[in-house]
């Protein structure tokens, strides 16, 4: 391994590595399909929670026999499950623009 360095005329100084060197060097760079997928796959799971929240506190609503405190917690995180799925489909939507147009 020979590292040569060489001198750029000023106080910096760069070092330059043989083409044999940069042969050997792992190239892993991640793509606009994978870094979608990979935000799809969160949106995915996201969306999958919070379907299973909207349907326990639907549950917590049944079962709540008419206790307003347990209906009004049922409400709210029906509410919260709700407008985090509306949140999870836009960020969807967003991203997949801004990757399909890159």
């Amino acid at each position: 391994m020979d590292y040569k360095i060489a001198d750029n005329g000023g106080f910096d100084k760069s070092i330059v590595i043989d083409e044999e060197i940069k042969a050997n060097i792992p190239q892993n760079q991640a793509g606009d399909t994978q870094i979608q997928n990979l935000f799809n796959t969160a949106y995915l799971w996201a969306g999958i929670i919070a379907i299973v929240v909207i349907i326990v506190s639907g549950a917590y609503y049944v079962t709540s026999i008419g206790s307003p405190e347990r209906v009004k917690t049922a409400k709210n995180t029906l509410t919260g499950a709700i407008i985090g799925l509306v949140i999870i489909a836009l960020a969807f939507t967003i991203t997949n623009f801004v990757l399909g147009v890159l």
